[in-house]
């Protein structure tokens, strides 16, 4: 049963004060499902007061009982992974396995989070002087404005909310209004774990709104954002205006360099995978394959195959690799590349269609001969989309990796030591996988460069946005 979702405010789950509300659609089937609270200028300041006042305590309770409290959020979302994993399908569309792993992934994500609660170490600098003492101490930088996207609708809204009460901030999370009620779950398994009231706040609504809103409010003091490069850009524009600190994880193109040397079958395997996941849905999803000449047949013969044995269907049901798209501006989207492609001169080894004409489901398409200036080749196309292009030189493959203003995700398959340790320099990206699938674990930062933001959501580094950094210096008379 999919139930019509509130806001969580102040701790108590309460609809709009005005009581607006907004359609809630399921991808697969293009039917209403629900409905959720869509907040208003009230309710923004009814959660602003309420960051405010619980950060006064938050930021005084001791890491230890910050990280007892995240734990048993974890512990929570662990219990109840599989009554929130058909929710995120309902209303997001992927695969009811992928809901689950998505929610488990993300209890290892507070559980980490927690524990860095409790190093969140300052130093002491020796002084010059013997009765000088020098410290560096580590606080909280206050209440936090965190802004989540709707293709994972607990992954990022887990890692903004986790480093946010890790380091002793309140937050007011305004959440995907296409897919709240899993992002509605994850913040109940915070508040009956013992959060204090207004530590937490859960927000949907029109999103211009909320962010014009509380970005410039003098509560806030730090801002997460997840989503396109385009907002991401508005978005920091306006908090640099007003000071503020800001994480930024934009949108990306990522690209995968395939040598000669790779185990063909086995890369071809593993990136079809991270390819076709979420529908392609992924900021740092592969998009842009570039094949060495060498095996470029080879490998495109290899991957075409997995793409024809996606199963493509309704997330809910046994068997189903690959879901809908989450709304018909993404069908729209996927058509308008494909078409413009084809005017190119591109060919379409497979897919390239909507399936049916009820749900967003969209075939798994493998593009080539697809010319730079093409717009899939210089767009994100945040979509089941792959584009092949061969290579002769790896001095090419690496200019056509750094061609673009992105830089969050990059893949690469070789077996020689030499030329991993040259794309490693060489690639310019904030996160390099070479040979497996290795990004998102909770312990490694997570984020990009170039117009794919700044600031990490993953690892050690997460908790700096979060953290002010302040020195103090008394001599002793």
């Amino acid at each position: 049963m999919y139930s019509d979702v509130q806001l969580f405010i102040d701790g108590q789950w309460t609809n709009a004060a005005d009581g607006a509300s907004l359609p809630v659609l399921n991808p697969a089937t293009e039917e209403t499902i629900g409905a959720v609270a869509k907040a208003g200028r009230a309710d923004l300041d009814r959660a602003l007061e309420a960051a405010a006042r619980a950060f006064a305590v938050w930021k005084e309770t001791s890491a230890y009982d910050r990280s007892k409290i995240m734990r048993k959020a974890a512990q929570n979302l662990r219990d109840r992974a599989d009554a929130i994993a058909p929710l995120m399908t309902m209303e997001q569309g992927k695969p009811v396995g992928e809901a689950r792993m998505e929610a488990l992934a993300c209890a290892d994500v507070i559980d980490w989070f927690a524990e860095e609660a409790r190093r969140t170490y300052g130093r002491i600098i020796p002084g010059r002087a013997g009765n000088v003492h020098q410290l560096v101490i580590r606080e909280p930088v206050g209440p936090v404005a965190a802004f989540s996207p709707w293709n994972f609708p607990i992954n990022q809204a887990t890692r903004k909310i986790s480093g946010a009460l890790a380091a002793g901030c309140s937050i007011i999370l305004k959440g995907p209004e296409e897919t709240p009620a899993s992002c509605a779950k994850l913040v109940e398994c915070f508040a009956d774990a013992g959060a204090p009231a207004g530590v937490v706040n859960l927000v949907f609504g029109v999103p211009a709104e909320i962010s014009e809103y509380l970005i410039p409010h003098p509560v806030i003091k730090k801002i997460s954002f997840t989503g396109s490069t385009a907002v991401g850009k508005q978005l920091a524009a306006l908090a640099g205006l007003h000071m503020k600190r800001a994480t930024m994880e934009l949108g990306g193109h990522a690209p995968v360099i395939v040598m000669d040397d790779a185990d063909i079958a086995a890369a071809s395997k593993m990136i079809a995978s991270a390819k076709f996941r979420n529908a392609g849905q992924v900021c740092v999803a592969p998009t842009r394959f570039l094949i060495h000449q060498k095996v470029y047949e080879e490998f495109l013969e290899s991957f075409v195959g997995h793409a024809k044995a996606v199963k493509v269907g309704n997330g809910l049901e046994k068997g189903v690799a690959m879901g809908p798209l989450a709304h018909s501006r993404r069908i729209s989207a996927m058509t308008d590349f494909v078409a413009d492609a084809r005017l190119h001169g591109a060919t379409v080894e497979t897919g390239g269609n909507r399936i049916g004409n009820k749900g967003y489901f969209f075939e798994p398409t493998v593009l080539t001969n697809v010319p730079l200036d093409a717009r899939i080749m210089n767009e994100e196309p945040f979509g089941p989309v792959a584009i092949m292009r061969p290579f002769s030189e790896i001095e090419e493959a690496v200019e056509e990796s750094n061609r673009l203003p992105y830089g969050l995700a990059s893949y690469a398959f070789s077996r020689s030591e030499k030329t991993v340790s040259r794309l490693s320099r060489q690639i310019d990206s904030g996160m390099v996988t070479i040979n497996h699938l290795g990004l998102a674990l909770p312990e490694v930062p997570f984020g990009g460069i170039k117009d794919s933001g700044y600031g990490s959501e993953g690892g050690a580094e997460a908790l700096e946005g979060y953290l002010n950094t302040k020195f103090v210096t008394h001599m002793s008379i």
